[in-house]
C-alpha cells in the first residue's frame, strides 16, 4: 500500500457524517508527525490543532477507531505512530532531546522499509497496526463498521 491508496481508502472509509471527525483527527495527525513518524501530542492538543469545541473525549474516541483498524498505534502514553506504509514522515531524525550534535557526525537517516521491518518485528505493535503495514495490506472495503449501541 502506498500513501495515495490510504488516503483513497480513508476518505471512503471515515466519510459519512459521523466519521468525518476521525478523518480530521487522523489528517491532523499526519501534519504532527516528526521524521520517523512519532505523534507527541496528547489528546487536548490534537483537539486545539483541529480547532475549538473539540473535547479530549472526542479526540479520544476517534484515535480509538484508528487504533482499531489499524491505522494507528500508541507507542507510549502521549506517543503514537501513523502505519508508516501509509503516511510516513521520512528524512533526517534531530539529537534526541538533550543530545547535541557531535561535528562531523552524520545525521541518522529514518527509510520507510526500515521501518516497516522494525515494526512487523516489534512483539509489542498490535496486530491491526502489523496487519496495516504489510507492503499488500488488504484495506477493509467501504464505511467503517459501527458498534452496536453507537
Amino acid at each position: 500500500m502506498d500513501s495515495l491508496a490510504f488516503m483513497l481508502w480513508a476518505v471512503r472509509r471515515y466519510g459519512d457524517a459521523e466519521d468525518r471527525f476521525v478523518l480530521a483527527v487522523l489528517v491532523a495527525m499526519i501534519g504532527l508527525q516528526e521524521v520517523g513518524g512519532h505523534i507527541e501530542q496528547t489528546q487536548e492538543q490534537i483537539g486545539q490543532t483541529i480547532g475549538s469545541g473539540y473535547s479530549r473525549s472526542h479526540v479520544a474516541w476517534a484515535l480509538g477507531v484508528l487504533l482499531e483498524d489499524g491505522v494507528l498505534r500508541r507507542v507510549r502514553r502521549g506517543v503514537y505512530q501513523i502505519v508508516p506504509s501509509a503516511a510516513l514522515r521520512g528524512g533526517v531524525r534531530p539529537p534526541a532531546e538533550g543530545k547535541r550534535k557531535v561535528p562531523g557526525s552524520t545525521p541518522e537517516r529514518v527509510h520507510q522499509l526500515d521501518l516497516l521491518k522494525d515494526i512487523l518485528e516489534d512483539p509489542k505493535a498490535p496486530d491491526a497496526f502489523k496487519a496495516m503495514a504489510q507492503v499488500d495490506a488488504k484495506l477493509p472495503e467501504g464505511p467503517r463498521q459501527k458498534r452496536k449501541g453507537k
